[in-house]
């Protein structure tokens, strides 16, 4: 096992947990870890990943600057007196709660690293940022492989499941996969890619058939639409392309409404994976666009996986 050291603080950062040498040349898949129930799958997904992708793993938590400035800005809001010594009082418990959330975040990532050497994975770095998730993450983008996240943000409960309140901005935002996973973690046995046909799609088939993720899994390629013999003929382009994974590969055309027809099939073949790629013109690219992100993601029991 490698020993880790500490990382030195970053501007606009605060503490980055335990870097290897070299990592910053190194493909990762990397972690977002928070209080989210989904965490421990995050945890469990990445690690499946890992060890598929024969790729190391950066946890990470970014602390939101909004809710947890470094230092308070209380600028128009001091007056005199008594006034003046409440708001320095306010600012110091912003200050203190900040370092409890610090604190907070640390024993995450720390129980987060012990919940995934338990699984086989050794090659482990933790970073806690303090900023903006997306600008956080963009700032890893050349060092990321695969991007894990939770597909439920903090806020969630039982009876009212929100979707991760910056996921959309971050699917936009960052050209990498994006594996969202639900609360719970199943091994993945299975996949589907939504094809379209265009030219990003094949890019898609392109980076799968390159990426040992997949291998010897069965994989269901389907297209929403009319069935035509171009469609299928380029259903055949994909398959020989994946020829290379080894695995057991389904063509289907399906007609009607992108959302629930992909999702029906996904049922009806109990199918652990979709993978798909975000926005365009396609009209599964742009089914990814507006509400219906959110009621898809909102929806999704199973884990998808975003190319971009």
């Amino acid at each position: 096992m490698t020993q880790a050291k500490e990382f030195t603080n970053e501007p606009g950062q605060n503490n980055n947990h335990n870097n290897h040498q070299g990592e910053v040349k190194m493909l990762r898949v990397v972690a977002c870890i928070d209080g989210s129930r989904a965490a421990p799958a995050v945890c469990d997904y990445a690690a499946w990943a890992s060890k598929h992708m024969e790729t190391p793993v950066t946890l990470l938590h970014v602390l939101d600057e909004e809710r947890y400035p470094m230092e308070p800005d209380l600028a128009g809001s001091i007056g005199l007196g008594s006034r003046e010594q409440l708001m320095d009082e306010l600012a110091e418990l912003d200050r203190k709660r900040s370092k409890l959330a610090l604190e907070h975040g640390h024993h995450m990532l720390d129980e987060a690293e012990d919940r995934i050497r338990t699984l086989g994975i050794d090659d482990i770095i933790k970073r806690q940022r303090h900023g903006d998730l997306t600008e956080s993450l963009l700032a890893l983008e050349n060092q990321t492989r695969l991007l894990v996240m939770g597909l439920h943000g903090e806020s969630s409960s039982d009876r009212d499941v929100h979707v991760g309140s910056q996921l959309e901005t971050v699917i936009r935002s960052v050209h990498r996969p994006i594996l969202l996973v639900p609360d719970e973690y199943q091994q993945p046995k299975s996949a589907m890619l939504a094809f379209d046909g265009s030219a990003t799609a094949f890019k898609g088939v392109e980076l799968l058939a390159g990426s040992p993720v997949l291998k010897g899994m069965p994989i269901h390629l389907v297209m929403i639409g009319a069935d035509t013999s171009d469609r299928r003929e380029q259903l055949r382009k994909a398959e020989k392309m994946l020829g290379g994974l080894g695995s057991d590969i389904t063509l289907a055309i399906r007609a009607g409404d992108v959302e629930p027809t992909l999702h029906a099939y996904q049922e009806e073949h109990d199918i652990d994976i979709l993978v798909m790629g975000a926005y365009g013109h396609s009209r599964i690219r742009q089914f990814l666009v507006g509400s219906t992100t959110t009621t898809m993601l909102k929806t999704a029991r199973k884990p998808l996986v975003i190319l971009r």
